[in-house]
């Protein structure tokens, strides 16, 4: 079992990385995403013995890694997977696999089992992108590591190959079961792959939990906005677990704790958690509805809009593709489910 505590590094005099801690069980995959800044990649590196470590440890059975304590790269058992590949271009793909391997067999086996066995003999020059990191993924697990780093290993491929690849490293991770940490800038990788999955901003871990409670339950603005599409309208508390919004009632997630006082709050709303239709001018010549379309994104099977509420808060709705509507058109919104939904105090 990884276990990572406290651990901290600083560059300088700026503290990059703030007292992270997590772990990691055998055969797990921790995904860990946040924006460009954030100190993912360093994290990874610190876990690696790459960069030193200011504060914490990193331990796996049979060492543990402190500031006074460093143990090398070398000696910690690792398999790392890099975005650029990291392929020796003169070795064939065989040797590049079985590099320092005392028996190539086991080179041969992960060769074969991610389909790359018919191009043992070709050197990386020839190979695509895909099949370059399928090459980089078996170098690693012919090894038998006793974990597994993953540094953005699908962003320099293209994004019909990014889903397919994902599942085969995904499977292979699986089946030798290595735990492995994979750092992505890619919250739908992020949220599909791990089974568990770290939200990082400027370099705090801000949640640690299943893909599925991250995205449901995030614990602050930060992390549901960053994972996917988000809108926060204004309701008013009604009792202990509900709220009022303008198209319904809803009820507050288990674990969402008000203060005794609290009045309103911000109920966050996912795209599928609204509909939307479009409304006419009324016998009074007035137009109803909840607001306007102000901007609106074709996404092939459905339409994405942001909707200007009547009281200010923009909201993304996704309807299907064959509903078109217009910039400045009045809209009505409703509740697609009743699932309890999760709400923040109101920004000052």
């Amino acid at each position: 079992m990884l276990s990572v505590q406290n651990l901290s590094v600083d560059y300088g005099a700026t503290r990059v990385v703030h007292d992270v801690s997590f772990d990691l069980d055998s055969g797990q995959i921790l995904t860990l995403v946040g924006p460009t800044g954030c100190g993912k990649t360093t994290l990874l590196h610190a876990i690696a013995g790459l960069v030193t470590l200011s504060g914490g440890a990193v331990s796996l059975p049979g060492w543990q890694a402190t500031p006074a304590q460093p143990v090398p790269a070398e000696d910690r058992g690792l398999g790392m997977v890099f975005q650029d590949f990291a392929l020796f271009p003169h070795l064939t793909v065989e040797q590049n696999v079985s590099f320092r391997l005392p028996d190539s067999a086991l080179a041969i086996d992960w060769l074969q089992r991610l389909g790359m066995l018919e191009f043992r003999h070709v050197k990386p020059a020839t190979l695509s992108g895909g099949q370059k990191q399928r090459v980089a993924l078996a170098r690693s697990l012919a090894h038998a590591p006793r974990l597994m780093l993953l540094d953005e290993p699908l962003s320099n491929l293209d994004a019909a190959l990014k889903d397919e690849l994902r599942w085969e490293i995904r499977d292979a991770l699986k089946t030798a079961g290595v735990p492995a940490v994979w750092v992505t800038h890619d919250q739908a990788e992020a949220l599909s792959v791990g089974d568990q999955l770290g939200v990082l901003q400027n370099g705090q871990l801000q949640q640690l939990d299943t893909p599925a409670e991250c995205y449901g339950s995030p614990v602050n603005r930060f992390v549901a906005t960053f994972l996917g599409q988000a809108g926060f309208l204004r309701g008013q508390v009604s009792g202990n677990d509900r709220v009022e919004l303008p198209m319904g009632t809803v009820a507050l997630r288990t674990g969402v704790s008000l203060p005794p006082a609290c009045k309103e709050v911000d109920v966050l709303l996912r795209p599928s958690d609204v509909l939307l239709s479009p409304t006419g001018v009324d016998a009074t010549g007035a137009h109803p509805g909840h607001g306007t379309v102000a901007a609106a994104q074709y996404e092939g099977d459905h339409w994405l809009y942001m909707v200007r509420c009547d009281g200010g808060e923009a909201l993304p709705v996704r309807a299907g593709w064959e509903t078109v509507l217009q910039l400045g058109q009045r809209v009505s919104l409703s509740l697609a489910s009743d699932h309890a939904m999760t709400a923040f105090l109101p920004e000052a």
